[in-house]
């Protein structure tokens, strides 16, 4: 189980975000299946990305996304916003391999785990009644481990950083990485606005559209 050491350095997942973990893409393919235009990518550090105009603008969400890859996985994180959620992008991340989708937005934590176009496993820790596959009990105890110190989904990251064999802390994450801002509208079509049970986007495949 991870420390609160480990805890103290993910506080980029503590608050309001979405990464995504794709095996054997680059960062600028990784920006091109969110929807984004990779040669409009800059190599920030994090404090000089976070000037970038991003968050509600009047006319809609505008998500800053920052990419990498480390070992064999290529990272995305976003701040202010939840494209990377969306059953239209990680379907297009995860075609011909595998992604990982962690978020945190307001009221709402969901794990994903997606592979060759199609989700595996959706829930959202806490709540039973959208428990499924294998990764439920191992999230859950992460989670449970680090009750009360308002870790957020840190702790699950930090569980899947283990799993994937990769290191993304906040030093990590300092350093300069490929960084751009993308609209939500220009984004692949999601179906954020749907509610499952009333929280959250809905687990692809749970409704039938006639």
């Amino acid at each position: 189980m991870k420390t609160d050491a480990d805890m103290d350095s993910l506080r980029w997942a503590v608050a309001w975000m979405c990464v995504t973990f794709t095996r054997g893409l680059s960062p600028e393919e990784v920006f091109t299946r969110y929807g984004a235009d990779p040669e409009q990518a800059r190599l920030l550090e994090w404090d000089a990305a976070s000037d970038l105009p991003a968050g509600d603008s009047g006319d809609g969400m505008i998500s800053l996304l920052r990419s990498g890859r480390i070992g064999e996985w290529a990272f995305c994180v976003e701040e202010e916003g939840g494209i990377g959620f969306g059953e239209e992008t990680l379907a297009a991340l995860s075609r011909g391999t595998e992604t990982y989708s962690l978020a945190t937005t307001e009221g709402i934590d969901v794990f994903q785990y997606w592979r060759d176009g199609e989700c595996v496993e959706y829930f959202e820790p806490g709540k039973e009644h959208t428990r499924s596959g294998p990764w439920w009990d191992r999230v859950e105890a992460a989670l449970a481990a680090h009750e009360g110190e308002d870790a957020g989904m840190a702790p699950v990251v930090a569980l899947v950083l283990d799993h994937l064999g990769i290191a993304l802390d906040d030093a990590a994450l300092a350093r300069p990485w490929p960084s751009l801002t993308l609209a939500e509208d220009d984004a692949p079509s999601a179906p954020l606005g749907d509610t499952y049970a009333g929280e959250g986007p809905v687990p692809p495949g749970t409704v039938e559209i006639l």
